[in-house]
């Protein structure tokens, strides 16, 4: 930098002098320094022409100034007098001047007198020096014979330095003065105009003017350019260059003109010359030519010296500039170094899993990638300041120790890029080895639960054994860890605790699988060397030993007294022998189980390592999904990849799987780790956290948005851009698929656990953990059902909980509907979806729309619905399994349902008459509160003969009597379907004729039940029924105290008929309570009153009507109020 600046000051220093020569040349050119004056100052003087220099010379050089005949010379101020002879003695050369100069006085016109005053005027005023005045006397005879007397007799008066003569005619002249040199008005041949000399003067003047001030300008320029301070920022610096450039442009534009002009006035000067080559230019012409031409070379040096000045100056600028970009790069490439160096410092994890591991090296290798890009830039800065430094910088001082920095920022990074690298490739091998480990110990856990136990009881069966746990123990040298200080001594660079702790739990485990290997090879070694017993000679009848290991008593009591006194010791030998063998078995049988138990506990810890490894990965997905695509679409960076659909859509396309991560990450999978030990108990970790998973219907149930919104932008370069820097073989919709399969593993896992953990303290939990979780995943899909349907007006919230959905066939028969629709309906059915509510069932149609995937789910058409207060159900349809009814309001409605299979169905039967059970319990308890309200409510009688007591005595039995006898009970609750007169009714006159109709028309079925009621009806008349084998639902409580096998039951129940015994007693079973026993066949005929099985709350078949099914729809007609008010 100082290098610079005396380099800046010595050119300026040498600029300044330069530009004085040029300036101190052109006042010597113009003889500034001696007579300031110029043309342009008595232009108006000149003009007058009473003197001019002509351009002619004497025999020795001397300039001639011509007075021409001036009729008014003596009214000429003397000060404009002075300065035009002074002026016109100025501009001839000083070696001229110093010659003298020659007059010409012309007054051939004038007088005397004027002659006189015209001599003594000039010799007095006259700067310079003369060589010879030549005066024309007047032409006039008297005027000369005046003059010629006068000049005698006052010579005294004329005395000069110089002679003065006084000529007589123009001949005269030439011969002092050549006639070339004479003007034509003196009979000479010079060629002079006094108006172009003029022009050429003035012109001569303002370009010497010119080119002073152009040296003065630039002098001052450069001085104004050296003492600028140089900015420290680009912008500045930058700013002030362009600056400095704008003004020097303009100066060279000026010189440009100025060298032009000096072009034009020598051109002006050399025209005569032009037109006549042959033409002499005069030597005031030639002077001028010279002056002109040692203008134009000043303004040349001039130009030449800012040049160079400004070429120093420039380079200063430009390496100013190049320097502050240097250093405004070297700071933001520094910042930025730093930067990547901190990211890359924090990664110092060495992850849980192989996969982990494998995941960090891509991050670090995606990481690596893009810090190279600033490497890349540090590492070209670098190198371009050394570029800098060898063009010899000014500042070399500033740029070597960053370049120098740079240099080892770079090798630093690099150097702990490799260190990570390493070290995340020796954490991948150790836990490759762990994972090996790992699984070793699993395929050796497995074969350990594989092997039969009874088949390894033989010989043969143990030796195969062995040689199978021999040859797997043979693969664990190169899977399991050999010594655990030399492996820890090997990865002790990245064995932090955790991994130290996980590296014991495998070795611990590993250990655990050798010491059960161990144990087994020991038993089966054991089994294998077993001798066969030699059999002895003696032995009486040793069949009945064999056949029968455990006789009974009662046949060794016999055995004993048949047997003679001789065969007592053979028989007592043979009895040792015989239970030595059998305390073998019992042996190998308590050691099988324990063996069994043993492989079950690996089982448990075999699935409890599953669940919670894929639970990890599964949170790995999760976080890889969220920060490589969610956060990416915030990213200013990325926005411009993004398509418009997918514009501020994120929430549509991951829905709540931000929730759902930090859930899993956060709670879930660490509870799930402190079971890690206990993976029988884990069912407890499900039910705990059973409400948080609610999370997952909501995911579910905007997962077609986010389908059909990802098949509208798959195409776009943001998903291949995020897919790429993940390296992910799969695209984005796999991804947002894991939560769904994940919601439906957990119960996979579950069953898994609990089919190894049936006799565990928790496996009741896991039961009940298995059933919340298959919960949960019917309420998702019943909820993507739901959410389809369309065209209802009320709140579908009201109708209760969603119990189930499914497709149906459906027809339908309206007792006021027209002929030809009930004739169309029966012929055609339609495809309705159902949904069971708890309040309701909704007959909707199942819409598919168009497209793939999610875009394909259905959408449902509400088309009506039934309230469960005013519905019965009739279980079987003649001629088809899969057929049920619906009816409503007593039939005036009834929806014939066909289920796609029978299980189908049945599972909606059974799930119908539980919400109808519910309401005619509820129904029935409120009609019995309302009937004791009444009872308690009656007046007391008055007379005094009838005991109060006994009357509400009789009440009160009477209600009991109507509550428990269930024939009373139909009378009450269904007068309205329960026809009056058997005899034309046949049973139930109303359901047996609409379907016997139906069945008649439609070519249904005719295959008849033989268990049809109303068949026995009609054939028994309105006897008792013959009571079958077969389930049944119980309609009113039985509770008689009788024997020890007497069976109790209550309403509600189902019972099963097993078989009749004698004295009219069957043997019951209750499938509710699953206990068993002894009831009167009269009693049962009251408790399941006209119920025929327990699928079903109505008769068995179509043409039979049903008491209880009968009770539930006679209950809104009968109870509605009460039943109103227990529902609301």
């Amino acid at each position: 930098m100082r290098f610079w600046l005396r380099n800046e000051e010595m050119a300026l220093e040498e600029m300044v002098q330069r530009l004085d020569a040029v300036s101190q040349d052109t006042d010597e050119i113009m003889h500034q320094d001696i007579v300031p004056l110029c043309a342009a100052d008595i232009e108006d003087q000149l003009k007058k022409q009473f003197a001019y220099l002509s351009g002619g010379r004497g025999q020795d050089g001397c300039p001639v100034i011509t007075f021409p005949d001036y009729p008014t010379f003596s009214e000429i101020p003397e000060k404009e007098f002075q300065n035009v002879l002074t002026y016109l003695t100025s501009i001839p050369s000083l070696q001229d001047t110093g010659i003298g100069f020659i007059l010409v006085i012309d007054r051939r016109q004038d007088k005397w007198t004027s002659v006189k005053a015209s001599v003594l005027r000039i010799a007095a005023s006259f700067p310079g020096n003369l060589q010879l005045v030549l005066v024309l006397r007047p032409t006039g005879f008297l005027q000369r014979t005046l003059s010629d007397i006068a000049f005698k007799f006052n010579r005294d008066e004329f005395k000069m330095k110089v002679p003065i003569i006084m000529l007589s005619s123009v001949p005269e002249l030439q011969s002092y003065i050549d006639k070339t040199q004479l003007t034509e008005d003196l009979g000479g041949t010079l060629d002079y105009c006094h108006s172009r000399w003029l022009s050429h003067r003035t012109a001569i003047e303002s370009f010497a003017l010119m080119v002073k001030q152009t040296a003065q300008m630039l002098q001052s320029f450069g001085t104004e350019l050296a003492e600028t301070e140089l900015p420290n920022d680009v912008q500045s610096t930058s700013s002030i260059l362009s600056a400095h450039t704008e003004k020097k442009g303009k100066m060279k534009e000026d010189m440009m003109l100025a060298l032009k002009e000096g072009h034009a006035i020598l051109e002006s000067i050399r025209e005569p010359l032009t037109k006549n080559p042959e033409y002499n230019l005069n030597q005031d012409q030639l002077d001028n030519q010279t002056t002109v031409q040692r203008l134009l070379d000043q303004l040349g040096e001039t130009e030449a010296a800012f040049d160079e000045f400004w070429a120093k100056h420039q380079q200063k600028l430009e390496q100013c500039l190049q320097l502050r970009n240097f250093e405004q790069n070297f700071r933001e490439v520094k910042a930025i170094l730093d930067v990547v160096s901190e990211k890359l410092s924090a990664f110092t994890d060495v992850g849980n899993s192989y996969a982990h591991v494998e995941h960090m090296l891509k991050d670090l290798a995606s990481f690596e990638e893009k810090s190279n890009v600033t490497v890349e830039k540090a590492r070209a800065l670098s190198l371009e300041g050394n570029q800098l430094i060898q063009s010899k910088h000014y500042a070399v001082d500033s740029i070597l120790p960053k370049c120098n920095e740079l240099q080892h920022l770079c090798d630093e990074f690099t150097t702990e890029m490799s260190k990570r690298r390493n070290l995340l490739h020796k954490s991948l091998e150790l836990h490759s080895l762990l994972e090996k480990s790992m699984k070793w110990c699993d395929e050796g856990i497995y074969l350990l639960a594989s092997q039969p136990v009874d088949k390894c009881q033989s010989q043969d069966g143990a030796e195969s054994a062995l040689q199978e746990i021999e040859k797997f123990l043979d693969t664990g040298t190169k899977n399991k860890i050999q010594e655990l200080n030399k492996f820890y001594k090997e990865y002790e660079s990245i064995l932090n605790p955790d991994l130290k702790e996980h590296v014991q739990k495998v070795f611990q485990k590993q250990e655990s699988m050798e010491e059960m290997f161990q144990k087994r090879q020991v038993s089966l070694k054991k089994l294998a060397a077993k001798q066969t017993r030699p059999v002895q000679p003696v032995a009486p009848r040793p069949e009945a030993f064999t056949k029968s290991p455990c006789p009974s008593p009662g046949l060794r009591r016999g055995s004993e007294n048949s047997s003679s006194s001789e065969s007592n010791v053979p028989k007592r030998g043979n009895y040792r022998r015989a239970k030595s063998e059998m305390s073998d078995i019992q042996q190998g049988r308590s050691g099988s189980m324990m063996d069994d138990e043993e492989n079950l506990a690996i089982l448990r810890r075999h699935v409890m390592n599953e669940l919670i490894e894929t639970e990890r990965a599964y949170v790995e997905e999760l976080l890889c999904v969220l920060e490589g695509y969610a956060a990416e679409m915030d990213n200013p960076l990325m926005t411009h990849l993004i398509s418009p659909a997918l514009q501020n859509k994120k929430d549509v396309l991951f829905g709540n799987m931000e929730e759902i991560y930090h859930f899993h990450n956060r709670i879930f999978l660490r509870e799930l780790e402190n079971y890690i030990d206990y993976p029988e108990l884990v069912g407890r970790c499900f039910l705990e956290r059973m409400e948080d998973f609610q999370i997952y219907e909501k995911y579910c149930q905007n997962k077609p948005r986010s389908e059909s919104l990802w098949r509208q932008c798959s195409d776009c370069v943001f998903f291949q851009e995020c897919q790429r820097k993940l390296d992910h073989k799969l695209s984005l919709d796999s991804y947002l698929l894991k939560p769904v399969q994940r919601i439906t593993k957990y119960q996979l896992l579950l069953k898994e656990m609990l089919k190894y953990s049936k006799n565990c303290e928790g496996a009741e939990d896991l039961q009940e953990a298995l059933t919340s979780i298959l919960g949960i995943l019917k309420a998702v899909n019943d909820s993507m059902h739901l959410i389809a349907i369309t065209g209802y007006d009320g709140n579908l919230n009201e109708l209760g909980k969603l119990l189930m959905q499914g497709s149906f066939s459906v027809w339908t028969d309206h007792k006021k509907g027209h002929a030809k629709v009930k004739d169309l309906a029966r012929f055609k059915p339609m495809q309705r979806h159902l949904f069971l509510h708890e309040k309701a069932v909704l007959f909707c149609k199942k819409r598919e729309e168009n497209g793939e995937g999610y875009e394909k789910a259905p959408s449902y058409s509400y088309k009506q619905s039934l309230n469960m207060t005013a519905v019965g159900i009739t279980e079987n349809v003649k001629g088809d399994v899969k057929k049920f009814e619906i009816w409503y309001n007593a039939r005036e409605e009834v929806y014939i349902i066909q289920a796609p299979t029978p299980e189908i169905k049945a599972t909606w039967v059974n799930e119908i008459r539980k919400v109808l059970t519910s309401q005619l319990q509820a129904c029935r308890e409120a009609s019995q509160h309302r009937a004791l309200e009444q009872t308690q409510s009656l007046p007391l009688p008055a007379s005094s003969n009838t005991s109060p007591s006994k009357n509400q005595t009789k009440s009160v039995k009477k209600l009991e009597e109507r509550k428990t006898d269930p024939a009373s009970l139909e009378g009450y609750v269904s007068s309205a379907s329960v026809p009056k007169n058997p005899d034309k009714s046949k049973g139930w006159t109303k359901t047996s004729h609409s379907l016997d109709a139906s069945e008649d028309n439609d070519g249904w079925s005719s295959a008849e039940d033989p268990l049809n009621s109303s068949d026995a009806e009609e054939e028994g008349g309105a006897g008792l029924r013959k009571l079958v084998p077969g389930k049944y639902t119980v309609v009113a409580d039985h509770d008689e105290k009788g024997g020890p096998e007497t069976l109790a039951v209550k309403s509600g129940d189902i019972v099963e008929l097993l078989h009749e015994g004698e004295e009219g007693l069957w043997f019951v079973k209750n499938l509710t309570t699953s206990k068993e026993g002894w009831v009167p066949a009269s009693n049962l005929l009251a408790l399941i009153g006209n119920s025929k099985s327990a699928l079903s709350l109505s008769s068995s078949e179509s043409g039979t009507g049903s008491t209880f099914l009968s009770s539930s729809s006679s209950c809104s007609e009968s109870c509605n109020a009460t039943f109103s008010d227990i529902k609301g």
